[in-house]
């Protein structure tokens, strides 16, 4: 034995000079699992890793993942390729057989994962792996060995085929006397990384889920995190940036600032990542319970180590009891909702690393499990304060972040502001290409040392008006004013009109859309042109809030979570409990517009956001107005379909579900129009305005109203001085 094993970690050698390994070893290799594996001791460079691979799981040989076959002499083909040696080289095509498929269905038991497994030329060049999905991911790296097999059994095409088949579909709450458990199988480590581009977890339709995690660069790999021969994680690679990390377990108390969520809703949202996972298995675990007993009619339990691991819970005490864990006393009153959460319950669990791998993804499954079956209970588990997605910038199911999957690549005039690579490109370019969908933001988005924590240094910023601001030399919520700026201004849309007349159509001419979120663009007012400044006003400036105190982004938002730190409220606005609050405030920045009825209606003390909120709905009666009777087309608008203005074809102002179609979109534009609905436009979409800068928001607001429906239409209205 002690000759084999020579051999066999000398061919790694071997492979790496361009020579295979088959014909040789692998039939040599047939009895390792029958017997304890030999140590060796020379030579030590190789010696380290044969005896390294001896302690994993992969040379255990009194697994059961060994074992389980040795009374039918064979590995049944389909568990071939991940619990034996030649299965796994057979499936790659080392033996000269057709690659992705098991040739030989008599694969004989008897190895475990030996050298030869991993380190043979076929395994070598493998650089791309079929998921149960059929989803086919290219893989440049190590990793691609580790993805054949850890990847799991089953995906939502598998388990929604099982629920056509059994007839489930018809009624997802109904008996389906013939469908049975779908099992994901153990360590589905790579469907979790990958998340909804390979569909390992069932994923409910019309729900967004995150791709694959990214880490930090330089730890994106299997091996990154684990050494390819013992398993075991790497943990002086965890400590680079996890300082308090000694252990294994420590692991689980990592929380990272993007994650700041309380996910389960137990009122701890600082608690490692690894507990709010634990803590939504245990709310799906009652829900299923629940469902199982009210819904489906038949009490369920769950035993982690048994298969088929869901049984009748005979005595119906909710707890496993001798004698229920056995496979006659399978659970065998599925429906198609209860097996869709049970199937994502055992992903959960049979991940170990899941926290790790994919957090979010996760997430999303086992909070869409619970509300799902929490719609057909008469008592729903308790999900008030449970939460699915991180924060906006780390929301990895968001639009933001999603709408370019199907096309695999981000534009690189979007580039910037929604992938994690984008802005750190921009700065040190001042440019992006195109790149590949991220997960969301990263750490590395905006801090440039992942141990100190230090942020890009940026001095001033140039918005899409070509005009430069800055909150300070250095400041970093200059890194904010980057994206959060918006992508047009005064001088685009003077571009876009040229020389045409106020209420001329341009046949060439089209809406010009500020974006989202626009905030440092208001913030800096006039300064930076962020809205349509019409040519014969004067505007104000920079908004400071308080001086010193409360003028940058960050001194009224969290920079992680972007939530209002309410608690910078209430050193000034008392009364100041919740968002809500905020938006009754009534305080302007110049004591001469403090106690001023902008909007006419009789009231100077209602909140500010009610005095532009006012101003909008008129600006938006005056938009239709116009279109209606000076071009001669109606109009209508919705915020959350672009390109937002359409066609109003059966004239009745109101923004109909057929009408909201790229194809209606508005393209009747005169100067008059685009200006003014470019200005409705921007303050839509920035919601904070009435913070930001109201001032400059009631100004753009009341010269649009003139613009359209002239001094008559502003005559009860004060514009700000």
């Amino acid at each position: 034995m002690k000759t084999y094993f020579w051999f066999a970690i000398a061919g790694i050698l071997l492979v790496a000079a361009g020579f295979t390994l088959i014909g040789t070893n692998v039939a040599l290799a047939q009895d390792t699992a029958t017997e304890a594996q030999p140590v060796i001791e020379n030579p030590p460079y190789l010696a380290d890793y044969y005896n390294a691979w001896l302690t994993s799981g992969h040379a255990d040989t009194e697994a059961e993942a060994f074992n389980h076959w040795n009374e039918d002499g064979v590995v049944e083909a389909d568990c071939a390729r991940c619990h034996s040696t030649p299965g796994y080289i057979d499936y790659l095509g080392g033996d000269g057989s057709e690659v992705g498929v098991i040739n030989n269905e008599a694969i004989p038991t008897g190895t475990t994962v030996t050298c030869d497994a991993c380190h043979n030329q076929a395994a070598a060049q493998l650089s791309s792996v079929t998921f149960p999905s059929g989803a086919v991911i290219d893989v440049e790296n190590s990793s691609a060995r580790c993805m054949v097999c850890h990847q799991g059994q089953s995906s939502t095409p598998d388990v929604n085929a099982a629920l056509e088949e059994n007839g489930a579909l018809a009624d997802m709450n109904a008996v389906a006397p013939e469908l049975r458990f779908v099992n994901i199988h153990y360590y589905p480590a790579a469907a979790g990384l990958y998340g909804t581009r390979v569909q390992g977890g069932y994923e409910f339709e019309g729900l967004s889920y995150p791709v694959k995690f990214e880490h930090v660069e330089g730890v994106d790999t299997c091996a990154s995190c684990h050494s390819p021969h013992t398993l075991e994680i790497k943990l002086d690679t965890c400590t680079t940036c996890h300082e308090d990390v000694e252990t294994p377990e420590d692991l689980r108390d990592i929380r990272m600032n993007g994650s700041l969520v309380d996910f389960d809703g137990d009122g701890d949202d600082f608690e490692g990542i690894f507990y709010e996972i634990e803590g939504l298995q245990e709310l799906l675990y009652a829900a299923i319970q629940a469902y199982a007993a009210e819904v489906a009619g038949t009490p369920i339990i769950y035993d982690a180590h048994s298969y088929p691991y869901f049984f009748v819970d005979t005595n119906a005490d909710g707890e496993v009891t001798e004698g229920e864990a056995i496979y006659p006393n399978a659970y065998n009153a599925w429906t198609g909702n209860l097996l869709t959460a049970a199937y994502n319950y055992q992903m959960s669990v049979k991940d170990p690393g899941a926290f790790a791998h994919n957090a979010p993804y996760y997430i999303g499954l086992l909070y869409d499990s619970i509300q799902n079956l929490n719609a057909n209970l008469s008592e729903p588990v308790d999900m008030e304060f449970a939460q699915r997605n991180p924060s906006g910038h780390f929301d990895s199911t968001a639009e933001a972040f999603r709408h370019w999957d199907e096309d695999g690549e981000v534009p690189g005039t979007c580039a910037r502001c929604h992938s994690a690579e984008g802005l750190p490109t921009w700065l040190a370019n001042n440019a992006n290409i195109a790149v590949e969908p991220s997960s969301a933001l990263a750490c590395s988005t905006c801090h440039d040392d992942l141990v100190e924590f230090t942020t890009y240094e940026v001095d001033t910023v140039t918005f899409p008006s070509g005009v430069k601001a800055s909150f300070g030399e250095a400041v970093e919520d200059n890194l904010c004013l980057a994206c959060h700026q918006g992508r047009e201004s005064t001088v685009s849309v003077n571009r876009a009109i040229g020389s045409l007349g106020d209420d001329e159509v341009g046949e060439n001419l089209g809406f010009r859309n500020v974006h989202y979120f626009a905030a440092g663009a208001t913030l800096f007012g006039g300064e930076t042109q962020g809205a349509y400044q019409f040519a014969d006003r004067e505007y104000v400036g920079r908004n400071v809030h308080v001086e010193d105190e409360v003028a940058t982004c960050s001194d009224c938002h969290d920079s992680h979570r972007q939530e209002l730190d309410l608690n910078t409220c209430t050193d000034c606005h008392e009364d100041v409990e919740s968002v809500e609050d905020v938006r009754l405030l009534r305080v302007s920045d110049d004591p001469q517009n403090e106690q001023v009825d902008f909007n006419g209606n009789g009231d100077a003390e209602e909140p500010m956001r009610d005095e532009i909120q006012s101003l909008l709905d008129d600006l938006f009666a005056q938009i239709q107005n116009y279109a209606a009777t000076v071009i001669g087309t109606g109009i209508v608008y919705d915020s959350h379909a672009y390109p937002y203005f359409f066609v109003d074809t059966n004239g009745d102002g109101v923004a109909d579900a057929d009408e909201l179609t790229f194809g209606n979109a508005y393209t009747s534009w005169t100067p008059n129009l685009l200006r003014t609905a470019y200005n409705f436009q921007y303050v839509q979409k920035d919601p904070g305005a009435y913070v930001h800068n109201p001032l400059y928001t009631l100004q753009v607001l009341y010269d649009s109203i003139e613009a359209l429906g002239g001094a008559d239409a502003v005559a009860s209205y004060i514009r700000p001085s």
